[in-house]
């Protein structure tokens, strides 16, 4: 029982840092205060990576960003940034380290939406293996099945971009929603606050003008 439960924490925590090569990710977590959290993506020789982030909640909606070189080199370094996006090119075969560092708070913690975008030469050229298979000697044939791939290469290309976009737009509706919700929350209770002490400051003027009337001395008639 305890093997299997370790197994399955062991398995969880593998997919948790690390993402598959080749594959566009996306993730949002977590990050907890004076901690430092590293996420690892493996690359190919000559492509590409886009890396771009988001605090959308946590006090001051900040952390430091860095990326790591699978040489160890500091590719990116940035600090106490809300946003960022950064592209790496060309990557070098290895695992890159997409780190999110928020040692500088000591009691609130972040939660942070990043998401890795990858550009593989390999991919291309599998791509254009499999349409130069479809060839044939015929020019008129091959020149329809050219402006059908481009025409599908195009609309690809396009909708991948409309969902990347779609994924930052929700990620910045997200933080907007919790700024609105800490502001409102922040708003109600020093609305309270004023309250009671007009309240207060009102009931203690009128104890203090009856006291002022209020005549202790007995009467002889």
């Amino acid at each position: 029982m305890c093997t299997s439960l370790l197994a399955s924490f062991a398995a969880f925590f593998a997919a948790v840092h690390a993402f598959s090569p080749n594959v566009d990710s996306e993730f949002t977590f977590v990050l907890p205060a004076a901690s430092r959290e590293c996420f690892y993506q493996t690359t190919v020789t000559n492509g590409s990576m886009e890396v771009e982030y988001q605090v959308i909640a946590g006090a001051g909606m900040d952390v430091d960003f860095s990326i790591i070189s699978p040489q160890k080199i500091q590719v990116v370094s940035e600090f106490r940034r809300s946003d960022g996006v950064h592209m790496v090119e060309p990557t070098a075969d290895g695992d890159y380290q997409i780190c999110f560092d928020n040692t500088f708070s000591r009691f609130s913690e972040k939660m942070v939406f990043f998401e890795v975008i990858l550009d593989s030469p390999a991919n291309d050229a599998g791509a254009d293996d499999e349409w130069a298979g479809l060839g044939e000697p015929e020019n008129l044939l091959e020149y329809k099945l050219e402006d059908i791939r481009e025409s599908m290469d195009s609309v690809h290309r396009r909708l991948e971009r409309s969902r990347q976009m779609q994924t930052v737009l929700r990620a910045f509706e997200a933080r907007d929603r919790n700024l609105l919700e800490d502001n409102l929350w922040r708003v109600s209770f020093w609305s309270c606050v004023n309250l009671m002490v007009m309240l207060s400051v009102a009931l203690t003027q009128v104890y203090t003008v009856r006291r002022l009337f209020d005549d202790k001395r007995k009467v002889r008639s």
